[in-house]
């Protein structure tokens, strides 16, 4: 079949040019020009290419079948023949096949299996700027296997909107093809939203209204499964019939997806209800009026609780922009946006790399199987953040699967051969010890796929659903599953006891083992966090679970799946990590409660009291309710306060020699406290002289001999007086003193061996401000003439001499004459 022209068929003999004379190319194209579908088949006819293949990545498995597909269409095939794809639980490949459509996880298994990319002649990365943690770990390993093995091999990131001279300078300063799109005009109106009322109401109302006044299908973009479904039922009954709504999210199988993305039949319209899955990539016919609510619904991961919280976050521009070109692909078209057209320049510019907020367990695993143990080693567009790769190398250690040097073992070799997350692929091995392999692969399909056997939060339920369900989604999951298991050996298909779901998933989040404390619902994880579900849920009664998915804060997550899981089960699988240990505890009323423990983690299993408790433990337990009422809240006396303020200007002003006695520094680590409490039993204890104690062995004498010479606690002023200096002010050390104790006084007074002048407040006989200079000899030479008449006049009984310089500094009034 013959294609229509597009914008991007400008450019494209000018990419075959570069990537003729170098291997590496940037192409940027405004939405609608066609660089998904017309590149690859470009590039086919390209010497270099040879026999080889073309892989095209794609962020999203429904954008990468829609891809394939119109490919296949333009050269009048079926998908599978000279183009095919290939996704999770999906693909259509063939021995023709030629372009390859994959998902970018895809694509790092390929890579990861044969890093030379045998038989692979260009790797196509297109939307690059979603910025996705597979597309950042794709690009930095092609470019390493580009470098290292195959200076032939052509890389060609490709997006609407791109940093691409950061794109261009990664790739060795790739030349940029820019073309335009091919978009139609879109009238853009500003709906405005009232933050009062719920969000599915509002879109329902703007949806009703743009089918009032358009003509046209309509696609609106929603944060998430929920809001499209609760929009959905407000729509159900409010629209005609020639009206058909049709949902669009990660969580529905590819039949449903496809068929959201297909025109609407002859004679109706159609309303998509989408998440951002459908704002790049994709055209669906009929579709000239969008309905953006604004926000994105985003997972960030937070290594410091171990948690991937889903946030709803106001999109970026670049997103929204993205969602509004979906009005204009095919005709003009309007786009309504539920804000204020004021609020579009508070926008972010774009949406954050994933890299930077997302578990970094799965990448460690896969860099460490490339046989890198450095991130560094590789050319990452945005470095991995060092405390989330920090925390995925302690997860990966206490699986096995990384030495101490952040090599693979046996172990983390045979889990990157699995294509799961290291947790799922340990409880997966694990389990084929006792030939649960079947249960445990099953219980990965669910975990790894949204909504796959419904929405109820006891795991159970959902692969008993996922047993009973036939559609093409579950049979797909199934087959899956039933991959996963036969990689780690001869799987029992028909041993599903879902009652042992507990047991299984305790393999894959031991540390999410989970005890009820107080009421139905609330419980407290063996990593200490806390987490709760609504008390009527039957999951609810259990004494233990096992929690495979939460979201919220780390102190009060909400759980969203999980299975019971019992004290016997726990102590025969986990056994060897339940350790006893003596623990004390300060009451309110300030008495000490110790007691011998068994826990596995912070769970406590079994406790009974203890009649005599170890001093140490004590003072743990002192530390501890230090740590909660802070260390300003300390009995510090005024000396030692001013001690610390000066030990902290030396820090600051002349270097870390000087130890760090602020607030924050104490306060993060309390063991410079703790041997100085042995033997008290309540804060109330922890004196001055404590205290005093404990900084003197943080200030080495060496040091303290120099703190007096450096930064004197007390200026000792004419009159004899020692004023103390304050040395709490960041910028400069600060000198509250009257001025007549100054008279006479011809230089500016200073620290640090004269470098560092005071900054002087000058008060009055009563003790107020009244002057803040830096220049003393300047102040008497310039302002003390006016200070003088002011001063005079409200204070007359004390001395104001024409010229200080030549005056006795006092303290006192004028003599009273004797008569």
């Amino acid at each position: 079949m013959t294609a229509p022209k597009l914008p991007i068929d400008d450019i494209i003999p000018a990419l075959l040019q570069h990537l003729s004379a170098s291997p590496n190319a940037v192409v940027v194209a405004e939405p609608g020009a066609g660089k998904t579908t017309r590149i690859p088949l470009a590039l086919l006819d390209a010497p270099w290419r040879g026999d080889g293949k073309i892989i095209v990545l794609e962020p999203r498995r429904l954008a990468a079948r829609a891809a394939a597909r119109r490919m296949a269409q333009t050269l009048g095939e079926k998908t599978g023949e000279t183009v095919g794809y290939r996704v999770r639980m999906d693909s259509a490949i063939s021995d023709r096949t030629r372009i390859e459509v994959v998902t970018e996880g895809v694509f790092t298994r390929q890579i990861l299996e044969d890093p030379e990319l045998s038989g692979v002649a260009a790797v196509l990365f297109d939307e690059y700027h979603e910025r996705s943690l597979e597309a950042d770990l794709g690009l930095a390993l092609a470019l390493d296997c580009q470098h290292a093995l195959r200076e032939d091999l052509r890389l060609v990131p490709m997006s609407a909107t791109l940093d691409h001279a950061g794109v261009s300078t990664l790739l060795g300063d790739a030349p940029t093809i820019q073309s335009k799109g091919r978009q139609f005009p879109v009238e853009t109106q500003y709906l405005g939203r009232d933050g009062s009322k719920p969000l599915e109401e509002q879109m329902s109302q703007a949806i009703r209204r743009a089918l009032a006044e358009e003509t046209g299908s309509v696609l609106a973009f929603l944060p998430g499964q929920g809001e499209i479904l609760k929009t959905a039922r407000l729509l159900e009954k409010r629209l005609p019939a020639t009206v058909t709504i049709c949902p669009l999210y990660g969580a529905l199988d590819a039949r449903q997806q496809d068929a959201a993305i297909r025109p609407a039949a002859a004679g109706t319209r159609k309303v998509v209800l989408a998440t951002s899955i459908a704002q790049t990539s994709l055209t669906i016919e009929g579709v000239r009026i969008v309905v953006d609510s604004g926000l994105s619904r985003v997972s960030q991961y937070d290594p410091q609780f171990g948690l991937s919280r889903l946030v709803t976050t106001r999109c970026s521009l670049s997103t929204a922009d993205q969602r509004r070109g979906r009005a204009g692909r095919t005709e003009p078209g309007v786009c309504y946006r539920l804000w204020e057209e004021a609020q579009t320049k508070a926008l972010p510019r774009d949406e954050k790399p994933q890299i930077l907020e997302s578990d970094l367990s799965g990448l460690v695993l896969d860099v460490a199987n490339w046989g890198v143990t450095d991130p560094n080693q590789l050319a990452f567009m945005t470095p991995p953040p060092e405390p989330a790769w920090r925390e995925a190398r302690d997860l990966l250690e206490a699986l096995d699967a990384l030495n101490d040097d952040g090599t693979l073992t046996k172990e983390g070799a045979a889990l990157a051969r699995l294509p799961l997350h290291p947790r799922l692929g340990h409880m997966l091995r694990e389990a084929a010890k006792e030939n649960k392999q079947a249960l445990a692969a099953h219980i990965a399909a669910v975990l790894s796929e949204p909504g796959l056997g419904g929405r109820s939060p006891d795991l159970r339920d959902r692969l008993a659903n996922l047993k009973r369900d036939n559609s093409p989604r579950a049979a797909a999951a199934k087959a899956q599953a039933k991959r996963w298991a036969s990689l780690v050996g001869k799987a029992d298909i028909h041993r599903l006891d879902v009652e042992e779901a507990g047991d299984m998933l305790s393999l894959a989040y031991p540390d999410r083992i989970a005890q009820q404390r107080g009421a139905p619902g609330r419980y407290r994880l063996a990593n200490g966090r806390g987490a709760e579900m609504p008390h009527e849920e039957a999951l609810a009664a259990h004494q233990f679970l096992v929690i495979a998915e939460m979201q919220g804060t780390a102190a009060r997550s909400r759980i969203l799946l999980g299975a019971p899981y019992s004290r016997k089960d726990l102590e025969a699988r986990h056994g060897a990590h339940i350790r006893e240990s003596d623990h004390a505890t300060i009451t309110p009323d300030g008495g000490v409660k110790a007691t011998r423990q068994r826990r596995f983690g912070k769970l406590v299993l079994d406790e009974r009291k203890l009649s005599n408790a170890d001093p140490e433990i004590i003072a743990d337990a002192l530390l501890d309710v230090v740590q909660q009422r802070t260390v300003a809240r300390l009995g510090w006396s005024k000396e030692q306060i001013r001690l610390r303020d000066r030990v902290g200007y030396l820090r600051r002003t002349q270097g870390t020699d000087w130890p760090d006695l602020s607030d924050k520094a104490l306060q993060t680590d309390l063991n410079w406290l703790r041997p100085f409490i042995i033997g008290l039993t309540t804060v109330d204890q922890i004196s001055a002289k404590v205290l005093g104690d404990a900084l003197a062995m943080m200030l080495p004498w060496n040091l303290m001999t120099k703190l007096d010479d450096l930064a004197p606690s007390h200026f000792e002023a004419p009159t004899g007086s020692r004023v103390p200096i304050d040395f709490s002010h960041p910028e400069q050390p600060v000198l509250s003193i009257r001025v007549q104790e100054l008279f006479g006084l011809a230089h500016h007074p200073s620290i640090c061996d004269g470098k560092v002048p005071l900054l002087l407040e000058l008060l009055s006989p009563a003790h107020r401000p009244i002057q803040v200079t830096g220049d003393l000899p300047g102040f008497w030479k310039g302002s003390w003439a006016d200070v003088k008449a002011d001063m005079r006049g409200r204070y007359p009984k004390h001395h104001w001499p024409d010229d200080p310089l030549t005056a006795e500094a006092t303290r006192r009034a004028k003599t009273r004459s004797v008569k």
